[in-house]
């Protein structure tokens, strides 16, 4: 039986139904123990070869999972370094990771670092750096991006273009000055 101290106390683990013989006991007292247990800080992060055999994306800062069948209708996310959207979001929202599910469906605005899009995408996307689009994903209106790789299979409809907003004025203001 535990012990237990005054109100809020830490309380020992009690081992219910185990019984050992003397002899287990003390062989499994001569085994030897393990130093520590790692810890979170201590493990390594390994990205997950993808079936088009690239790594997908870290999750790491402040996540938001939207699960299966969650509708989230009529907001604006911000201040969030991945989305990972499970179920419905109709949003406008600027993060550095996106991923959709392939349950997900994303309809609004989005201005992203790096999406990968294994569901749904229905309206404007800006992906600063790499649009990911696998075999089951669809993503249509107007899409502007940075590096582009669409897995045999994926869908890719409406108006599309090469360069984030942010580097199309540059580009207009180069073309400007060159003629």
């Amino acid at each position: 039986m535990a012990l237990q101290t005054p109100f809020f106390g830490k309380r020992e683990p009690e081992a219910f139904g185990v019984r050992t013989n003397l002899a287990q006991a003390q062989t499994l007292a001569q085994r030897p123990q393990p130093l520590a247990t790692p810890s979170v800080a201590d493990t390594v992060d390994i990205p997950v070869e993808t079936a088009a055999g690239q790594p997908t994306a870290k999750a790491t800062g402040s996540t938001l999972t939207v699960g299966p069948n969650i509708k989230l209708k009529g907001v604006e996310i911000t201040d969030c370094d991945t989305l990972v959207v499970e179920g419905t979001v109709e949003a406008t929202m600027d993060s550095r990771l996106m991923q959709i599910t392939a349950a997900g469906a994303f309809k609004g605005s989005a201005e992203i670092d790096i999406a990968e899009i294994h569901g749904a995408f229905d309206g404007e996307l800006t992906v600063r750096d790499k649009l990911v689009i696998y075999a089951t994903g669809k993503v249509t209106g107007k899409v502007r991006y940075g590096k582009l790789v669409i897995e045999e299979g994926g869908q890719l409809s409406g108006e599309i273009a090469f360069g984030t907003a942010k580097t199309a004025p540059a580009k207009a203001a180069l073309q400007a000055i060159a003629a």
